[in-house]
């Protein structure tokens, strides 16, 4: 069965009037407003054929840098494409074949790694900042924020829910 997935394509700059004109002459967008990122349903039996094709149909009418599925497939994965010069898929390949991988695996394998230390990263961060900010304030101050946030909003809900008196 042949399907739409839906595809989003992010630029390496905006996109030009021409250059969204002749697009949609290929293949109908939608935009962001800064035209950016734009979105396209692409007809194929799986995700990754979807991204292929409309690269190929794409690739020559738009500076494209990174072709996204815009829906998890079955097993929850986004599939990326982007297109890489032929250093960057040579010194992938020969370090992958050093692994004892294919590419495609040790592609997959490192962008993961990357994605859970940026996350890493990102909590230590924001642990610091709370830190940082805990310190400004007396322990009285925080007590005084956190229950008048608890009061406002246990007060929220109780005036959301409405009142039955007995009869």
């Amino acid at each position: 069965m042949t399907a739409h997935h839906a595809i989003e394509i992010t630029l390496t700059r905006p996109a030009t009037g021409c250059e969204l004109l002749r697009a949609r002459r290929v293949v109908a967008l939608s935009s962001n407003t800064d035209h950016t990122r734009l979105l396209a349903l692409q007809r194929a039996k799986t995700p990754g054929r979807a991204l292929r094709v409309l690269r190929q149909r794409l690739d020559a009418v738009l500076p494209i840098d990174v072709l996204t599925t815009h829906y998890p497939d079955w097993q929850g994965y986004v599939l990326l494409n982007c297109a890489l010069s032929h250093t960057a898929r040579t010194a992938i390949r020969q370090t992958a074949a050093a692994c004892g991988q294919r590419p495609r695996d040790f592609l997959s394998q490192a962008m993961a790694d990357a994605a859970a230390r940026h996350k890493e990263e990102r909590a230590r961060h924001l642990t610091t900042q709370l830190k940082g900010r805990l310190a400004q304030h007396t322990p009285e101050e925080l007590l005084l924020c956190t229950a008048s946030a608890l009061l406002s909003h246990h007060n929220r809900q109780q005036s959301g829910k409405s009142s039955s008196t007995p009869s």
